[in-house]
C-alpha cells in the first residue's frame, strides 16, 4: 500500500487536510515530527506525497515549510487544502482554572490564542510543543508538570483529557493552507480556477531588482496572490521570494511571465500548478486571454508574409 506523510500524531490539523484530499483516499498514513522528515520520506521514496502546512492566515507563511522547499529539490505542489482552525484549552481531569501555570503549545497555536491567554491565564509560562496533538501528550506525562495544552477542539477522541475552555483562538475566522507535496512532474490539468506557485532569486541585488522581478508578472497581467521573502542562510543581507499566482503553467500569461522571469533570473524554482482551494477575487483582464495572445502571436506571424 502507497504512503502518505503528514505532521503527527493523529488528531492534528494535518491529518484533517489530509481527509480533504482525494489522492489520500486508500493509502497508508504515516505520521511524522516535522516538515522535513516528512518531504525527504517522499524524495527518497517512502513515501508518495507529503501532507505540509504552508501558510496560516494569522501566523503567515510557514517559515520550515517554505525553507525545505526551496533548498529540496525535485519537489511538486499537486493540490491544496485549506482548514479552518479552532482551538481548545485542554487539561488533566479534575484540574481547575486557578491550576494552570505551565501551558504547552506548539508556536503557531500559541500565537493564535495570545490575547486570549493574557485575559485568562496572565502571567502562565509557554512550554513549546512538536504539534497540536504532542501538546495533550505532553500534559498526561506528568513528569512534564505541565498543567494545561492548547490543542485542537477534537483532542479527546485521541487524548485522555478535558477540554476545559473551546474556541479560545484569538480570530474566529483562522484558516491554515496545506500542500500535498509529491515528485510527481506532470502537471494537473487546468481547472479555470488554478495557482502556480514559485520561488525566486533575485540575479544580482541592484536598485529595482524587486520591480524588476514583479515587472515579469505585471506586463502579462498576472496576478500575485501571496509574495514573502526568506534570507539565504549562506548569504547574509540577501532573500529568495516565495510567489504563489493566480493562473495555470498552461495559461498563456503564465506561460509568458515564467518565460520573462526564467530571462531575468536563472534561479526560479517552479513548484507547480493546481486547483486553488478558494476561488480568486481578482478577475482576469480579457486582454490577458489566452485568444488574445494567440491573436497576438498570428499578427505578428502575418508582419513577415
Amino acid at each position: 500500500m502507497e504512503t502518505i506523510s503528514f505532521l503527527g500524531p493523529a488528531g492534528t490539523f494535518t491529518e484533517a487536510a489530509l481527509k480533504l484530499a482525494p489522492d489520500a483516499v486508500g493509502k497508508h498514513w504515516k505520521p511524522v515530527t516535522n516538515v522535513l522528515e516528512a518531504l525527504e520520506d517522499v524524495r527518497t521514496g517512502r513515501s508518495v506525497a507529503a501532507m505540509i502546512a504552508l501558510e496560516n492566515s494569522i501566523e503567515g507563511g510557514v517559515t520550515a515549510s517554505q525553507d525545505a522547499l526551496a533548498t529540496l529539490p525535485k519537489l511538486r505542489i499537486s493540490g491544496e487544502y485549506v482548514v479552518p482552525i479552532r482551538f481548545g484549552l485542554a487539561v488533566r481531569h479534575g484540574t481547575a482554572p486557578g491550576q494552570i501555570h505551565r501551558i504547552a503549545a506548539h508556536p503557531v497555536a500559541y500565537g493564535q490564542c495570545r490575547r486570549w491567554l493574557q485575559r485568562n491565564a496572565p502571567g502562565h509560562e509557554h512550554i513549546v510543543a512538536v504539534s497540536n496533538v504532542a501538546s495533550a501528550h505532553d500534559l498526561i506525562d506528568e513528569t512534564n508538570r505541565i498543567d494545561a495544552a492548547i490543542t485542537p477542539m477534537t483532542i479527546t477522541e485521541h487524548v485522555d483529557v478535558e477540554l476545559l475552555h473551546g474556541d479560545i483562538q484569538d480570530n474566529q475566522n483562522a484558516f491554515t493552507r496545506f500542500v500535498l507535496v509529491t515528485t510527481r512532474t506532470d502537471v494537473p490539468a487546468r481547472t479555470g480556477n488554478d495557482k502556480s506557485s514559485l520561488i525566486v532569486e533575485l540575479p544580482e541585488e541592484r536598485p529595482g531588482g524587486v520591480m524588476s522581478m514583479l515587472e515579469q508578472f505585471a506586463t502579462r497581467g498576472v496576478n500575485l496572490s501571496m509574495i514573502t521573502s526568506r534570507p539565504l542562510p549562506d548569504q547574509p543581507g540577501r532573500y529568495r521570494f516565495v510567489i504563489d499566482l493566480d493562473g495555470h503553467l498552461h495559461d498563456a500569461r503564465v506561460h509568458e511571465a515564467l518565460l520573462g522571469l526564467r530571462r531575468f533570473s536563472p534561479r526560479v524554482t517552479f513548484l507547480g500548478s493546481y486547483p486553488r482551494a478558494v476561488a480568486s477575487r481578482v478577475e482576469i483582464n480579457r486582454a490577458y486571454s489566452d485568444e488574445n495572445f494567440a491573436e497576438a502571436e498570428k499578427w505578428v506571424a502575418g508582419l513577415d508574409s
